[in-house]
């Protein structure tokens, strides 16, 4: 089954844990740029970047069946993030020549809900995965579909402007929007934040 005919409301990682490849699929198209962004101030070789990453979604995929949401808001981020500080911490002990990035012994010194450094963690971390949707889902749609609802949602272009540009009407260009952002939803919702 394609990527696009994801339509289940059941969790992306039940659907992994279950074994679905395009559930997989989704997943390290969502996640892995994330990890990639979260490993950069460890300022490691692009090899060892590569090797670390596939390292912590082996680990991630290993572990998912034991993961358990607590019903909190950024509780599988938190769970991902520290999945990535051991699989770091674990990796810079392996190549002793390399100095050590952080301390990643005391998990409990990452920042509270309430520091910058969080909220900032927390806007990359919503950033990647709509990045991640979007590169799900816009095969989906013909180019100028898309550009309309680029023109729209992701530049705030104002429909009548963007219903002439693209020799409209501007209710096609509103449903259009709305046909694109309604099936990002629905990627979404098998989303486990």
């Amino acid at each position: 089954m394609p990527i696009s005919s994801l339509h289940t409301q059941q969790s992306l990682l039940d659907r992994v844990c279950a074994g679905d490849r395009d559930a997989w699929q989704a997943l390290v198209v969502i996640y892995e740029p994330l990890v990639r962004h979260w490993l950069r101030p460890a300022a490691l070789q692009p090899a060892d970047q590569d090797d670390l990453t596939q390292q912590i979604l082996t680990v991630l995929v290993r572990k998912l069946a034991v993961f358990r949401h607590n019903g909190r808001a950024g509780a599988f981020r938190a769970w991902l993030r520290s999945v990535t500080l051991r699989e770091t911490a674990d990796f810079c002990r392996r190549r002793a020549a390399m100095p050590p990035v952080r301390d990643f012994e005391n998990l409990d010194a990452l920042p509270s809900p309430l520091d910058e450094l969080a909220r900032t963690w927390d806007a990359e971390y919503e950033r990647h995965v709509l990045c991640g949707l979007l590169a799900l889902v816009e095969p989906e749609f013909t180019p100028p579909a898309w550009q309309v609802f680029q023109r729209l949602a992701l530049e705030g272009a104002v429909p009548r402007t963007v219903a002439e540009e693209m020799g409209m009407t501007v209710n096609a260009v509103t449903l259009t929007k709305s046909r694109v952002v309604r099936r990002l939803r629905q990627e979404a919702r098998g989303l486990v934040d």
